[in-house]
């Protein structure tokens, strides 16, 4: 039951061919024998959980109409609110906070009668590319316990992909539902900026925060869009935009439409990925071409410094967010020791409950931030970030307009495909003494961050870790679909197409998790 698909399982609880508490159980029972291997949950809430899905068996014996997501188990990543349980964001300085109110994008699901299991391990406050940096400990890949599954929504895509739950929700914010969605083998969806609220979602950057869903195929994300989005009044970057069925187009073929593969990602901006990646590119491409579409190589020659620019704006933004978190307005408090002053009280405060990588980006962003340097790095991260935005217009413009006040026509490409990620999942502590390497794990997706643009990743194929062992396990390699902004079903369908094409979805890893593979 628990690798059922989404809609699947919906439309046997809706038939009252299982009930929504058996596949609660089914779900907690995953978790609890599960977590121990993978640490995928923070926290896990039976008693909540079979309450929702005991009321879903009421409506239904009532003969109320099912809801969209009705009896569906699914979970969320811990820095989206709920007013039961703990909201940690994977900190120590949270991690007893208490949320007085529900995420508009978690009540939405409770309303279309999801049933939420627990919450999910993450990268302390969403900053990190490999779910290590959390407080609670890593959270490891279910295809090899060695590795990671990516961050920063790690654990939501290992829950996922172990197949204790349908569906959760991530956040990404330069790639952090996209990038262990491709290393965990499943399908990630980022919404273009403004189409999901933001409210209840604890701050990292908010001009780059998105919530998105998580799930293991396209129509399964496609029903959990439909329920999430829409405009949210206590959201002021909420996009004034109606609800949308975003199922109702996915069988439409992709013939005719222009598929645009940036020069930069066939070689990483002067370096090359993993091989496997690579082929699963050109797989890719083959397969799009066979289906009808236009591949063409397209240029999107500022992608070289959009991690530089990455992480000037993110942690400047997170600068700003996480000072309330100070011991006083918000998060765990340091003993107060005698002759303290209030700045000691604060120091100690966020010193002994903020992790190393969160420290880290605090203080980048308040250097960038400071005087003598703020025009420096700050105002030309943004000035980068505009050109990135512009790279992408082009891309999606029609050929016949002036897209760039004359020097370049467009494209008219209808989407991009790109890896998600230069490589498949890499070993736990591998590039924990490199920041700098990790950060490069993010060149194909922060870009699409900075301009705001929606985009999903889906199973693209598998990768053997290391060509030279052949006992190397074979690991998940995603692909990513970015379009222009508000053209989630478009992509929807163009993932749709490719996955009716082949087989990578379908692919389990080992249940129970196989063991860390040997050094």
């Amino acid at each position: 039951m628990t690798f059922d698909s989404l809609t699947d399982l919906r439309a046997a609880i809706a038939s009252r061919r299982i009930s929504a508490e058996e596949a609660a159980r089914a779900a907690l029972d995953a978790a609890a024998a599960l977590n121990p291997a993978l640490n995928a949950f923070i926290d896990l809430f039976p008693d909540q959980a079979l309450a929702q899905a005991r009321e879903s068996d009421r409506r239904l014996a009532a003969g109320e109409a099912p809801r969209p997501l009705e009896g569906v188990p699914v979970a969320l990543k811990d820095n989206i609110c709920l007013d039961y349980g703990r909201t940690t964001a994977a900190s120590r300085i949270l991690e007893n906070y208490r949320s007085p109110f529900t995420a508009t994008a978690a009540q939405r699901l409770l309303d279309a009668g999801a049933v939420i299991i627990g919450k999910t391990n993450l990268d302390e406050f969403a900053m990190g590319s490999s779910t290590e940096h959390s407080a609670f400990g890593p959270t490891r890949n279910p295809w090899d316990l060695a590795r990671v599954p990516g961050g920063s929504s790690g654990g939501s895509a290992a829950a996922v992909a172990a197949g204790i739950v349908p569906a959760a929700l991530g956040s990404d914010t330069g790639g952090s539902i996209r990038e262990p969605a491709g290393l965990c083998g499943i399908v990630g969806v980022k919404p273009t900026y403004g189409r999901v609220s933001r409210y209840g979602l604890v701050a990292f950057a908010s001009s780059l925060d998105q919530i998105g869903p998580m799930t293991r195929t396209v129509a399964d994300a496609a029903a959990v869009l439909s329920v999430i989005c829409g405009h949210d009044p206590k959201d002021s970057t909420s996009a004034d935009l109606p609800p949308a069925d975003f199922g109702a187009g996915l069988e439409q073929p992709v013939t005719g439409l222009r598929l645009g593969v940036p020069r930069q990602a066939l070689d990483r901006c002067g370096a090359a990925n993993h091989p496997g990646v690579t082929a699963a590119l050109d797989a890719a491409i083959s397969v799009y071409q066979s289906l009808g579409a236009e591949i063409v190589e397209v240029d999107l020659p500022h992608t070289v410094h959009a991690v530089a620019a990455y992480y000037i704006i993110a942690p400047a933004e997170a600068s700003s967010n996480l000072a309330r978190f100070d011991g006083i307005r918000y998060g765990r408090r340091a003993a107060l020791r005698p002759g303290e002053t209030l700045e000691d009280l604060y120091a100690r405060s966020r010193a002994e409950g903020l992790g190393p990588e969160v420290q880290r980006r605090i203080m980048l962003g308040t250097y960038v931030l400071s005087s003598g340097y703020y025009d420096a790095y700050y105002t030309t991260a943004l000035r980068v970030r505009r050109l990135i935005k512009r790279d992408y217009d082009l891309v999606f413009a029609d050929g016949n307009s002036n897209g760039n006040g004359g020097r370049r026509g467009g494209e008219g490409c209808h989407a991009i495909l790109m890896p998600s990620s230069p490589s498949p999942a890499f070993r736990i502590g591998e590039k924990s003494g490199d920041p700098l390497a990790l950060y490069q794990e993010d060149v194909y997706t922060v870009g699409v961050n900075l301009a705001g643009l929606p985009a999903l990743t889906i199973p693209g194929g598998f990768a053997r870790a290391d060509e030279s062992d052949p006992a190397a396990p074979d690991l998940p390699v995603g692909l990513q679909l970015v379009g222009p902004a508000l053209s989630e079903a478009l992509l929807l369908r163009i993932a749709r197409m490719f996955e009716a094409a082949t087989q990578h979805h379908l692919r389990r890893p080992p249940n129970p998790p196989s063991s860390p593979s040997r050094p």
